[in-house]
């Protein structure tokens, strides 16, 4: 990166939907500068999600670390696992910064906290040694006001209108 960026922590957030698809936004705008990538989700799990498709394609580049189990609402694993895993994110978001990447999003980080399965004090820790040149990108439901205001930039998607209230099942390419 160059001399005059400053790294910024970016937070999407809200109740609609948008948000793991505004950080994947910036991800393909950043390897559009060739800057190097990583994304860890702190839910997913398996999922047959599009952005893993589409981070095989730019090699090393992009790099999606899967340390979720999937939903907690599923029981398909304890409370125990589902921290284990998210812990697991948090070693490896500490590793990803000392290792020099230039964008890092933390996917559904905030649903992780909100579950108990990362605590505030990591996440700011995690803001707090975050490389001067280097951007962050925080995501999902129940931004607390301490990270508000840490971050650089906060937006909101507000839900409006969704199909799910009309019955219509999450879509392949759109939703996941």
């Amino acid at each position: 990166m160059g001399k005059d960026v400053q790294g910024l922590t970016v937070v999407f957030t809200g109740d609609g939907k948008g948000k793991t698809s505004a950080a994947i936004g910036v991800v393909l705008r950043s390897l559009g500068h060739s800057l190097k990538c990583k994304m860890i989700q702190f839910i997913k799990g398996t999922i047959d999600s599009g952005e893993i498709h589409i981070a095989d394609k730019f090699g090393d580049n992009f790099k999606i670390s899967r340390v979720g189990k999937g939903f907690t609402t599923a029981r398909k694993y304890t409370q125990e696992e589902h921290k284990e895993a998210a812990q697991k994110g948090i070693e490896e978001a500490v590793a990803d910064m000392e290792h020099g990447v230039d964008l890092l999003v933390l996917d559904e980080i905030l649903y992780a906290l909100g579950k108990d399965l990362v605590s505030l004090e990591q996440i700011l820790e995690i803001i707090d040694m975050k490389p001067a040149k280097m951007h962050l990108i925080l995501t999902g439901r129940g931004l607390p006001k301490e990270l508000e205001e840490k971050a650089d930039l906060v937006t909101t998607m507000q839900a409006t209108k969704h199909p799910f209230t009309a019955g219509i099942p999450a879509q392949k390419g759109l939703d996941y």
